[in-house]
């Protein structure tokens, strides 16, 4: 489907006003609502990381009830088992007294599903998400169903208290499209805070969009021009993460491995996203350069010498956008 300029300017607008009624409700943390907008509207998943208390858990549900989804939360424990994610099978007797298996649905069959601290989960009960955050089914005995439209998994992680945690796996790590870093509010947000929540007055949020309006705003995003110049700054992005292809020292001295194809797809997907909520239906190399720290800090992988002297991938990142784009600037 093509849709004209004024649906796309509609559309900006109504994302706009989407960030504005969260703002209504959240803080500051205007990076982490961005990208986690971001991240659905280019339907795919985020990682946010960040100290308890930051907001990390009040933001998704929020960003839920303006989108009008069906909202689910886990809490993950080092106990939780597959089948409380999934759900599981269970024999009842019907009105006759026959005995029959009834499929009885997990927290993952709903449109937004909070992995809280996803990181204290076994490996085991991690991978219960790969199914369903990749392919957007489930599989039971051998029964495969398929998970509620949109669907979108918004995990959380402490990024300090590492003791009886179980560190995300590369493979899964690689299927989130964004990690968003959810930091310390400043002195006038922490004034703000307290006075949204500690007093009387309460805040109703208002229900900005639905199912439909949602599904339309992803396709839109597909929708959205990329010219081949500003494709091959893209793919020139993610090869210069790859030490062995890098023009930049410091990547081939403190990078392992770098991005792989599903990094360039999540750049790619996060750019439109992003062009789109600015109101443009093309994508620009501000776009990418915009939303590529969230997109690689958890695909590179670093070698032993960068965690020796503490080198930070946002650090190496910068070090690649620092040349990105300057032929076709020409």
């Amino acid at each position: 489907m093509t849709y004209t300029t004024d649906q796309f300017t509609e559309m900006s607008q109504l994302l706009q006003e989407v960030k504005t009624e969260i703002g209504r409700f959240i803080v500051g943390q205007e990076r982490a609502v961005e990208f986690s907008l971001y991240a659905i509207l280019a339907d795919g998943h985020a990682l946010l990381e960040g100290l308890p208390g930051l907001g990390k858990t009040m933001l998704i549900r929020t960003i839920s009830d303006v989108l009008d989804l069906s909202f689910s939360r886990i809490q993950f424990t080092p106990d939780l088992m597959p089948s409380d994610i999934t759900g599981t099978s269970l024999i009842e007797r019907d009105a006759q007294g026959r005995q029959q298996f009834t499929f009885r649905e997990g927290p993952i069959f709903h449109q937004m599903v909070l992995a809280d601290e996803i990181n204290r989960a076994t490996p085991k009960t991690q991978s219960a998400l790969l199914e369903a955050m990749g392919e957007k089914t489930v599989t039971i005995l051998g029964d495969t169903k398929e998970m509620a439209r949109p669907f979108f998994v918004l995990a959380t992680q402490n990024p300090i208290e590492m003791e009886g945690t179980y560190p995300l796996p590369e493979a899964q790590m690689d299927r989130f499209l964004c990690k968003i870093l959810v930091s310390y509010p400043s002195r006038n947000e922490l004034a703000e805070i307290s006075r949204r929540t500690t007093g009387a007055q309460s805040i109703n949020l208002s229900k900005k969009m639905n199912t439909s309006s949602l599904i339309e705003a992803q396709q839109m995003v597909k929708e959205v021009l990329m010219a081949e110049d500003i494709l091959m700054v893209a793919v020139d992005i993610i090869q210069n993460t790859h030490p062995e292809h890098s023009e930049h020292q410091e990547i081939q001295q403190f990078v392992q491995y770098g991005s792989g194809p599903r990094g360039l797809q999540s750049l790619i997907r996060l750019a439109k996203a992003r062009a789109l909520m600015e109101g443009r239906y093309h994508v620009s190399i501000g776009d990418l350069k915009h939303v590529a720290k969230p997109v690689l800090r958890h695909r590179l992988l670093l070698n032993y010498e960068a965690e020796a002297i503490g080198k930070q991938a946002d650090e190496l990142i910068d070090k690649v956008l620092s040349t990105a784009g300057k032929g076709v600037l020409k």
